[in-house]
């Protein structure tokens, strides 16, 4: 018999070079391949990735270690300011077996969100590439319960990155879940060794991390290899709006000069939920819409190929995860699980006729919450859908031939809307 789990415990072999040279034109860009003496399965062994995105995929982690790229306008992040790349075996605080490229990936896209997010107490939980729970919070223990709330069920098997050192009392609740990694600028007295209760859980120090909204205005420079070999190059995106004064006015010209505005403003508590829902979003797959209620996500839609259905999903995953956090406060069980109970007589049918009550009257969370969009409506729908569940606000690019009716639906309901300017797909 075949054992399969043999092979997520295999150490890839290695074959990519010591060191990377990259020349756009006359500018030499050099990168080292960072690797780390690890205890992998009872042997110390030094090893960069343990594979890539699956096993059977060797891979390589670099570091820019000399080179500054400046192409027209813009300069790009320079040598000295790394973070996932420059990982030390002081900063694994304890790694069962060496890194793969997920885990990597996973904290750098939620310092992707984090570099833009206000300098208070923050959590994402990642999964997949994808930010499944991120809030802010009182405190490292606060941000990381709220955000764990938003998807008990994705954030299983997580990566949880804070931008404040992790307390005991955060250490002791994540160390209850099970997950992949934890990332931290630092750990407060008591919190490592809470975590190292799970043996195979990655506890990741990076140093710089407390400081991560220094990055927000960097670039660094994006490639996507195509399956011919061929290779696009870009410029790594950034996120125009910094603060709530940033936003734009939700108006359009029509073609008889006219101008459609949309007439209610989003209150302080809007603007500052908006703002934070549109800092998330430089972290999402597109297409996405998502939900933000009191500095918290309520749901996120994701890859999806059109925006309504995109909406409706993140509609259907609210409701699910309501009645998920609402079956665990109160039962200790998933909603799923509540149930199988139910079904196999342990707990009364009211259990979850009650739950089921609350999530319809709530509407799954969603009213009164705020509506990201990562691009432009095409046409009302997406937005009507939205509205129906009672959202009071909505952020979008803007600039879509169907603004004025985008407007309109925002003013037919007293819905605020601003415009962001810009789009934030990510690929």
């Amino acid at each position: 018999m075949v054992d399969l789990k043999a092979m997520y415990k295999t150490v890839m072999d290695d074959h990519f070079p010591a060191e990377m040279t990259i020349c756009f034109g006359e500018q030499r860009l050099v990168y080292r391949k960072r690797t780390w003496v690890l205890n992998d399965d009872g042997q110390m062994v030094r090893k960069g990735l343990r594979y890539g995105e699956n096993p059977g995929q060797e891979a390589a982690l670099y570091e820019l270690v000399s080179g500054n790229l400046v192409l027209g306008d813009c300069h790009f992040i320079t040598p000295n300011h790394g973070l996932v790349s420059c990982l030390s075996e002081e900063g694994l605080l304890q790694f069962g077996k060496h890194p793969s490229k997920i885990n990597l990936t996973d904290i750098d896209n939620a310092l992707n969100i984090m570099r833009y997010l206000e300098a208070r107490p923050a959590c994402a939980i990642m999964k997949h590439n994808n930010p499944c729970g991120v809030a802010y919070g009182a405190n490292s223990a606060d941000a990381y319960a709220r955000a764990n709330a938003c998807d008990r069920l994705a954030a299983f098997g997580g990566c949880v990155v804070f931008n404040v050192a992790v307390s005991k009392e955060a250490a002791e609740a994540m160390a209850a879940n099970y997950l992949e990694v934890v990332a931290a600028p630092d750990y407060e007295s008591g919190a490592v060794e809470a975590l190292k209760s799970r043996k195979n859980l990655r506890i990741v120090r990076i140093a710089r991390l407390d400081r991560i909204r220094e990055y927000a205005p960097l670039r660094f420079v994006d490639f996507k290899s195509l399956i011919d070999g061929g290779i696009i190059v870009q410029q790594s995106p950034l996120n125009r709006i910094r603060c709530a004064d940033d936003f734009l006015p939700a108006e359009c010209k029509n073609k008889d000069g006219s101008i459609t505005r949309c007439q209610r403003q989003p209150t302080a508590k809007e603007k500052e939920d908006i703002l934070f829902g549109w800092q998330v979003e430089q972290g999402v797959t597109s297409n996405s819409v998502l939900f933000v209620k009191d500095g918290a996500t309520v749901a996120i839609g994701t890859g999806q190929q059109d925006r309504v259905g995109v909406a409706e999903i993140a509609i259907f995953k609210a409701y699910k995860k309501l009645a998920d956090d609402l079956a665990f406060r109160r039962h200790g069980c998933l909603f799923y699980e509540l149930e199988m109970l139910i079904k196999a007589g342990q707990m009364p049918a009211k259990t979850k006729e009650e739950i089921e009550e609350e999530v319809k009257e709530r509407k799954g969370g969603i009213a009164g919450a705020v509506a990201i969009s990562d691009a432009f409506f095409p046409k009302r729908d997406a937005l009507d859908v939205c509205i129906a569940e009672g959202i009071t606000a909505v952020a979008q690019p803007g600039g879509s031939l169907a603004d004025r009716e985008i407007i309109e639906a925002c003013n037919e309901h007293n819905v605020a809307m601003v415009f962001t300017g810009q789009r934030a797909f990510k690929h």
